[in-house]
């Protein structure tokens, strides 16, 4: 008899801990706009922007390049298609910055990227990689425009 009660109890402790949580905050609603799967996650492309192979010293067109850099993050904002962006601080990487792009494919994130002067000029390299985050990450830019003060 003892077995059987060992036994049931095994099986209802197991079940208990196998059974899977359900959010009481959920909002079908939000998740739907967010293209949330059931974790709430979804697929992004994670960009790392290293310094390139350019090393010419010319101002004018190094300048006009980062200059194009910034014109086409925040096209890409504009459009949804970057949710964060920013410099790294010096490293023994040549890590110059990060990007998270919400696009499902890395060639889609290739053909964005190469709308990119700095990029295209090979100022700054990108390595591209699948990220799966919080398909909530999109509703940081709602936010992120109304916290900054003074633009670079």
């Amino acid at each position: 008899m003892k077995n059987i009660v060992l036994i049931f109890a095994l099986i209802f402790t197991t079940s208990i801990c196998l059974a899977q949580k359900t959010n009481p905050n959920y909002d079908a609603d939000l998740a739907k706009k967010v293209n949330a799967d059931d974790y709430g996650m979804k697929s992004y492309i994670f960009v790392i922007l290293k310094t390139g192979s350019n090393t010419s010293q010319d101002k004018e067109l190094k300048n006009k390049a980062f200059a194009g850099h910034m014109d086409n993050i925040n096209r890409l904002v504009k459009n949804k298609k970057m949710i964060v962006a920013g410099p790294m601080q010096k490293n023994d990487k040549s890590y110059r910055g990060i990007f998270i792009l919400d696009v499902s494919t890395i060639e889609e994130a290739e053909k964005l990227l190469l709308t990119d002067p700095a990029i295209k000029e090979k100022y700054l390299e990108p390595d591209l990689y699948v990220w799966y985050g919080s398909a909530a990450l999109v509703t940081y830019l709602e936010s992120a425009d109304k916290v900054w003060k003074k633009g670079f």
